[in-house]
């Protein structure tokens, strides 16, 4: 199957994405559940599936484009918009955390980001949960400790080492819209409806004092490449656990509304946290002073 990854990877982008979208198609189908789940999702946020019919072709083409972000060398060309809020954050000596929803081509946003400013500022930290098949952990860890990104167990420890890179002033990156194991997020309404929030990215920035930064990659059609849209969060994070992770979902909306085209309409939000110990899976920041 690894051989498989990489004679995909070798194959143009626009090849690429035009395989995506009609594996997306044959998905969408195919399933049942899934199809009802993305109708259901879109709805909630006030899209009919005629609105956001074009989101079936984007899941598709992100699975079709993941062996080439994973095994080629370079990135795909990439445009960075709003590379002004990033410069400005570092040069007041701060950390960032940057915030990516399941929209577009996020396995690119960490990397086009690397690329730009990890020479000067420091690797990017992200979590990394490997895959259970043996062959995928493989091609997988080959894909996340790429040059200018670290990747660090989704373990206690890990986190550590994102609160230490972050007071270091560097980066780290996550998709805060990800159901976290029981116990290591709050129910917050996101869309109209709860759903189970990771608590990790505020957490991150209240004890370290970090920036946040929102980035959305988006994909350019016929397979030209991809445009990062980088900015502030609007208002500073507020001060309380429950009311920041609120404030997060809503940022997270908002940047769903920028190309709902291009969301993960199919992925589970809603659904229930799947029970783990606190020591894995996104665990949750230690207290101030232990990292």
């Amino acid at each position: 199957m690894s051989s498989l990854f990489r004679l995909v990877s070798a194959l143009p982008l626009w090849l690429l994405h035009v395989i995506g979208a009609a594996l997306g198609w044959v998905a969408f189908c195919a399933s049942p559940t899934y199809r009802r789940r993305f109708i259901d999702n879109a709805a909630r946020a006030g899209y009919a599936l005629r609105d956001v019919r074009a989101a079936i072709a984007h899941a598709g083409r992100m699975v079709a484009e993941a062996p080439r972000l994973w095994l080629r060398p370079e990135p795909p060309a990439c445009e960075i918009h709003g590379a002004e809020c990033v410069q400005r954050a570092w040069g007041q000596g701060r950390g960032i955390v940057f915030l990516t929803p399941h929209i577009g081509c996020f396995e690119l946003s960490v990397q086009a980001a690397a690329r730009r400013w990890s020479p000067e500022h420091g690797p990017i930290t992200i979590l990394y949960r490997p895959a259970r098949q043996r062959w995928l952990a493989e091609v997988m860890q080959t894909a996340r400790n790429r040059p200018g990104i670290q990747a660090v167990p989704t373990t206690l420890q890990g986190v550590r080492q994102m609160i230490k890179a972050l007071r270091r002033g560097e980066a780290v990156g996550l998709l805060p819209d990800q159901v976290p194991p029981q116990g290591l997020g709050v129910w917050s309404p996101f869309f109209g409806r709860p759903a189970y929030t990771m608590t990790l990215a505020a957490r991150l920035v209240q004890q370290t004092g970090a920036a946040v930064i929102l980035a959305r990659c988006e994909r350019l059609p016929r397979g030209r490449g991809y445009v990062l849209h980088l900015e502030d969060l609007p208002q500073p994070l507020a001060p309380t656990l429950d009311a920041a992770v609120l404030q997060l979902n809503q940022a997270m909306e908002y940047l769903i509304r920028q190309s709902p085209d291009q969301y993960l309409w199919g992925y589970a939000r809603y659904k229930q946290p799947r029970a783990e110990m606190h020591t894995s899976a996104g665990a949750d920041a230690p207290p101030e002073g232990r990292a």
